[in-house]
């Protein structure tokens, strides 16, 4: 099977260790799966207030400095004040960043952001698996934040180099929600992580209000291939997601990112196929729904008769940032059409 760099990129971050190992963020295919760490939790907290740090939120609790977080590797962190420069080698967490309006204080982002359109202006310091950590460490960064997409093995690497990274392990929506949560008390904008987190439990609960009356005999069934010949199982959440937008996904009974197994998918019979829209085979330029199509047998899959291959972008679902919850409904809307107004 032939993949074009965008897949390579993508899969680097989210198959499992065993595997091909892979980046949502589209990176090197050596770096290991994340692992099943929780997410990062406030630790303890002193009680002195810095008046000026505490100016920038608008609204509501203010962040009381220092602050002391432990991250999702178990270190402890200690924040004397607001950060003031913030690099992010992580795609989803650059989202989350600038959705807690940080526009001013992020000085560094990966070369794999493309969202929102205001890190076009931003340094570039390298892939999200290997940075360049000299153009990190000449930033200045305060903090350096990244996701699932960096092996605890960088962590260690740019730790050892003097760089302060904080990392997170996010593995459901939930997680993804109290990271940013995390994020604006970290650096004194817990109002504006409130709006982004109450607008994504909102979008969540539309969902499962909209499914919340489906019987289990009328659940369908539910392919996802994200990159030619790869699946995800439990313990992703993009097989979450799928379960939320009541949708029963016919790999749930497996774990993580795996290769497929083409006949048991056509034993399955899947009432409905998500595919990555951006995929492509390199060498005959086939787009991933019509290698879909010209599998042998899968002529007799429910979903290809009835024409139900519905294409997700692929930036809203596999990035677990303040967006997820927009690929959530994309999905929802793919597998329910007649439940959800457009």
């Amino acid at each position: 099977m032939n993949f074009n760099s965008s897949q390579l990129r993508w899969l680097s971050s989210i198959v499992m260790a065993a595997m091909l190992s892979v980046l949502l963020a589209a990176c090197a295919p050596t770096q290991p799966a994340p692992t099943t760490q929780q997410p990062a939790t406030e630790s303890t907290e002193s009680s002195n207030t810095s008046s000026s740090s505490n100016a920038t939120s608008s609204a509501g609790e203010q962040t009381t400095y220092p602050l002391t977080i432990k991250d999702a590797t178990g270190y402890d962190f200690t924040f004397k004040e607001q950060p003031k420069r913030i690099v992010s080698i992580s795609p989803a967490e650059t989202e989350a960043l600038f959705a807690l309006g940080l526009d001013q204080q992020i000085v560094g982002v990966s070369e794999y952001d493309n969202y929102p359109e205001g890190v076009k202006s931003k340094a570039r310091i390298g892939g999200v698996s290997k940075p360049d950590v000299e153009a990190v460490v000449a930033l200045r960064p305060d903090v350096v934040f990244t996701g699932i997409s960096s092996s605890e093995a960088l962590v260690k690497e740019l730790r050892a180099a003097g760089i302060p990274i904080f990392k997170t392990t996010p593995k459901t929506i939930d997680d993804v929600i109290s990271n940013i949560e995390l994020y604006g008390k970290i650096t004194n904008r817990q109002a504006e992580a409130k709006q982004v987190t109450d607008h994504m439990r909102e979008q969540v609960k539309s969902v499962t209000d909209a499914v919340a009356s489906l019987t289990p005999e009328q659940k369908k069934k539910v392919y996802i291939e994200f990159s030619p010949g790869w699946t995800v199982g439990k313990g992703e959440f993009m097989d979450e997601m799928i379960t939320l937008a009541g949708g029963t996904n016919i790999a749930g009974n497996t774990t993580g990112w795996h290769e497929i197994n083409e006949e048991a998918i056509v034993a399955a019979d899947p009432d409905v196929i998500l595919y990555s829209k951006q995929s492509m085979d390199a060498t005959t330029n086939q787009t991933l729904d019509q290698i879909i199509r010209a599998r042998s047998g899968w002529n007799k899959i429910k979903a290809i008769q009835n024409n139900q291959l519905f294409g997700l972008d692929d930036d809203l679902v596999s990035r677990p940032g303040p967006r997820v919850t927009d690929g959530l409904v994309e999905i929802a809307h793919a597998i329910y059409p007649n439940l959800f107004k457009q």
